[in-house]
């Protein structure tokens, strides 16, 4: 890998890292907001969806980020 792809990686990587930390973060507070403040099921429904929205788009994107250095090993050439 270059250093300019490798820099993407990187960026990828802590991007996807926020996300996970961020909506692990949001979906607890919410958790004991809700119980605070009576909130409907439904409303609590959709906030659960969201985070699971995050949460398979920060696995897909580690996957690629994955999947990109795998075939920059294999294509590297050995010293």
């Amino acid at each position: 890998m270059t250093g300019k792809e490798d820099q993407i990686q990187s960026k990828k990587g802590r991007l996807a890292g926020l996300v996970i930390a961020g909506s692990m973060l949001f979906w607890l507070g919410l958790q004991w907001l809700a119980a605070e403040l009576n909130l409907s099921v439904r409303l609590m429904l959709l906030i659960d969806f969201v985070v699971i929205a995050a949460m398979a788009w920060s696995l897909l994107i580690t996957f690629q980020i994955w999947r990109a250095r795998h075939h920059s090993e294999r294509n590297s050439p050995k010293c």
